[in-house]
């Protein structure tokens, strides 16, 4: 009624008020190359000056002018925003705030410092206000768990390494030199890293547990070489020298095999390559500094340490069980040499017949793949969908029923309930849509508490609750198992055909109940009720109102208009201008909604325009310059990435693809299924790689290229024993064979060529510098070689024991590996 009886419309308002809060540089001065200002005295810092920004000025019957204040015909006020979304931490409203630390920059120092200055906050700040910061969530809980576990496998590794040390040693000496080799790698390892400018992490400290066994295998076979020439009764100084000159370039060679299967790992410009990084450096160092500790430091200790009589030596202390079965092992290896070298065709049928076994059995229980392992950090992730059009109090009484499930999990009095307790749970929900997380007391139950939240919000009709653990590779819905199937295409109505139908083959295969969870994006409703306003040109252009006036006009008695934000004590607040009772217009008051144009007349809404209520897709999705659909298919954990990808391809696909061609409508297949796909790709072609170069290493080691092929005869084998060892392990605990698992593989190749480098390279050293027989060459070599072969091989198996069997926060990252290698090891060294 204002704005009518003074003659303004909405858009001189906003002008003033634009122009009463910014500068304006007119023009510029030439000769001095400066610019001039002009700037109106904002108004605009309190309510009071506000109120007198002069809209207009009017001439009265006297000639006078009357300036007409803002204040005239608004009402000017301090008012909180809308709420746009609730918080709460469990059952009380919160603020929540998401904190993100820089690239580059170290998570668990980050994560201190943060601790510090909320301890400082409360203490200092927040204490008076009744108020309390809390960290409901950090990935450092995880890291560190994870850290003290991989820390914890390396000593008791390494404790059991020393124990076989003992046991076949049983001489105090000879073990102390070999264990002095196991803290002089590791440490160098250490500062390799660091100079390298690599972090401490789960990877590379896994590494280093794999390395613990490996690091001795190297002075182990120069030690018990020195040790057997010193039994036999040569000096100190002859038995070191000697024992080292003769392993020297096994030991060289084993090391060169381990570190060549990692380069092309290295050098692997994939996301896997950035993980398989770390272990493959942190090894590869190891492994190094483990040789020239055992051709320097093992025989300077030996000729000190190994002094006096020859005697003294070949004594050790009896254990009968123990001698008993060595004996008899030793007794049965010998006979099978001496067998298989009198009747070379059944030998030759034999080592055919392993061979082909290990072929077999590879064929036949080589598992389905899986990309990445999602972790077991302790944290769900929930994101709850509603159906389009639904309001925030409506979304709030849906998060609530979540919250409402956990309630009871978090409750310390409520001490009978069997699922696990919650130690923190969270909820924002907000219009469209919400999202919750939740934590555990007891980290190895977390993930219990999906199906938990879950359960609840199933029962709203429409609603949909998505709820995964906390992925240590993906932050996506689905994390590093998120299948992704692009449906792509030039009309959406198509593409909504064909995506329809997919969906509900893809929930018919992979049903909801059995732990698979499935979403549209977006999603498949009709699209969100929205009210369509279609302006009548002809009638706005009699009323010389203009259509950015006219949609002005509606949002400020709709929901309000912000023009600016101004500075207020230091902060930018937004100058909205707003019409009464704009949160709670009905269809009826927005159709009656007054427009004033410059001659102060009032129109409505309905008189210069059209309203329609229409449906509107909740959001455009392009891929590659295409309208598209994708639907997100997160697999249960028991159920292989690889056969779940396969039944898409093979069986769900093709069952649409002769309808989607004739609509020109396409299907691909994205997320953690492609980059499973070429990944495998090249790890298959980095192993093969490995192995030409381990050949033609062994080439030249051995200056000679038949023996090399006997070598590397035993990697089948110990494929053999990593699949086998693999398939006991999914007895207890569910292990699937992903990328990570595979690099177990890579570096069996490597290892497991090490023990029949030693026997081949000690039968050759007998044939030319003893003129040994071939027949009595490895015979000989046999003898005394099962020794340091069993010995090097237990070590490295008992390191690896704690790295299987010990289950924890990281644990799911490098089990699979070392199950791996401890079978394939376990099984190479018996058939070598």
């Amino acid at each position: 009624e204002k704005l009518v009886r003074y003659q303004i419309d909405l858009a001189s308002i906003i002008e003033t008020l634009r122009r009463s809060s910014v500068q304006l540089t007119v023009g510029s001065i030439e000769e001095g190359k400066r610019n001039y200002v002009v700037r109106t005295e904002s108004n605009l810092y309190n309510l009071e000056t506000a109120g007198n920004i002069i809209l207009r000025s009017t001439i009265n019957e006297n000639n006078y002018s009357v300036p007409v204040f803002l204040k005239d015909v608004a009402n000017i006020d301090f008012v909180s925003e809308k709420q746009s979304s609730f918080r709460r931490l469990n059952g009380s409203n919160s603020i929540i705030i998401n904190i993100l630390r820089e690239q580059g920059s170290n998570v668990v120092e980050t994560t201190k410092i943060l601790k510090r200055e909320i301890k400082r906050l409360n203490n200092e700040k927040l204490v008076n206000k009744n108020l309390s910061l809390k960290l409901v969530y950090t990935e450092t809980t995880y890291i560190s768990s994870a850290l003290n576990l991989v820390k914890q496998n390396i000593w008791i590794g390494g404790s059991l390494a020393l124990f076989v040390l003992i046991l076949f040693l049983r001489s105090f000496f000879p073990t102390l030199i070999i264990f002095i080799a196991i803290p002089i790698s590791v440490i160098g390892t250490f500062v390799a890293i660091a100079g390298l400018g690599l972090s401490i992490n789960v990877i590379s400290l896994a590494g280093l547990a794999f390395a613990v066994g490996m690091v001795v295998d190297a002075s182990i076979i120069s030690q018990e070489n020195i040790f057997r020439l010193r039994q036999k009764g040569l000096n100190p100084v002859n038995a070191a020298y000697n024992g080292a000159r003769q392993v020297w370039a096994p030991i060289l060679g084993s090391a060169l095999t381990t570190i060549i299967v990692f380069i092309p790992i290295i050098l692997l410009n994939l996301p896997i390559g950035q993980l398989f990084r770390d272990i493959a450096i942190a090894i590869s160092v190891s492994v190094i500094i483990s040789v020239f500790v055992s051709i320097t430091i093992i025989p300077m200790l030996s000729s000190k340490l190994l002094s006096g009589t020859s005697g003294k030596f070949q004594k050790s202390i009896k254990l009968p069980l123990v001698d008993f079965t060595a004996n008899k092992i030793k007794q049965a290896i010998v006979k099978y040499a001496e067998f298989s070298i009198k009747k070379k065709f059944v030998g030759i049928v034999s080592v055919f017949i392993i061979l082909i076994s290990a072929g077999m059995f590879v064929y036949k229980f080589f598992p389905k793949l899986d990309y990445l392992p999602d972790g077991n950090a302790n944290f769900v992730f929930g994101r709850i969908l509603v159906p389009p059009g639904y309001s925030m109090p409506e979304t709030l009484k849906i998060a609530e029923k979540m919250e409402n499930a956990a309630k009871p999990l978090w409750n310390e009095s409520n001490m009978e309930i069997k699922e696990p307790k919650i130690s923190r749970f969270f909820f924002v929900a907000y219009s469209g849509g919400a999202f919750a997380g939740a934590s555990a007391k007891d980290p190895s139950r977390v993930s219990e508490l999906k199906s938990i939240l879950m359960r609840p919000i199933f029962t709203e009709p429409g609603a949909r609750a998505f709820v995964r653990q906390a992925s240590l590779f993906g932050r996506s819905v689905g994390g590093s198992r998120s299948i992704r199937i692009d449906i792509m295409g030039t009309d959406l109505e198509k593409i909504h055909i064909i995506t329809k139908r997919l969906h509900n083959l893809i929930r018919k295969e992979f049903p909801l109940k059995e732990g698979n969870q499935v979403r549209v994006l977006p999603n498949l409703s009709s699209g969100t009720p929205m009210i369509k306003i279609l302006p009548n040109l002809n009638k706005l252009a009699q009323s010389g109102i203009s259509v950015r006036d006219f949609s002005q006009a509606i949002d400020v008695f709709n929901d309000g208009l912000v023009i600016t934000q101004i500075p207020i004590r230091g902060e930018l607040i937004d100058l909205t201008l707003s019409g009464k009772n704009s949160d709670k217009l009905s269809l009826k008051d927005l159709e009656e909604l007054p427009i004033v144009n410059k001659s102060g007349d009032i129109l409505r809404v309905n008189q210069l325009s059209e309203i329609k209520f229409v449906s509107s897709p909740q959001q455009i999705r392009r891929i590659s310059g295409r309208q598209s659909q994708s639907i997100n298919l997160r697999p249960d954990e028991n159920i292989p990435l690889e056969s779940s990808v396969s039944k898409i391809q093979n069986e769900i696909i093709p069952k649409v693809l002769d309808q989607a061609n004739n609509l020109s409508v396409v299907i691909n297949i994205k997320g953690a299924a492609s980059e499973l796909n070429r990944s495998w790709i090249a790890m298959k072609k980095n192993v093969l790689i490995s192995i030409v170069v381990i050949f033609f290493l062994l080439v030249i080691l051995l200056r000679n290229f038949l023996l090399p092929f006997i070598i590397i005869l035993s990697v089948p084998v110990a494929c053999a024993g990593g699949l086998g060892g693999l398939t006991i392990l999914n007895l207890f605990v569910l292990q699937p064979l992903d990328m990570l698992t595979m690099l177990g593989f890579v570096i069996l190749t490597g290892v497991v060529v090490n023990n029949s480098i030693l026997m081949v390279e000690q039968t050759v050293l007998h044939v030319r510098e003893e003129k040994l027989n071939i027949k009595s060459a490895i015979l000989e070599t046999t003898k005394n070689r099962i020794r340091p072969i069993f010995l090097s091989t237990l070590t490295s198996l008992f390191g690896l024991i704690p790295l299987v069997i010990f289950p924890g926060a990281g644990s799911e990252l490098y089990r699979g590996i070392g199950t791996v290698v401890f079978g394939g090891l376990a099984l190479s060294t018996i058939t070598t």
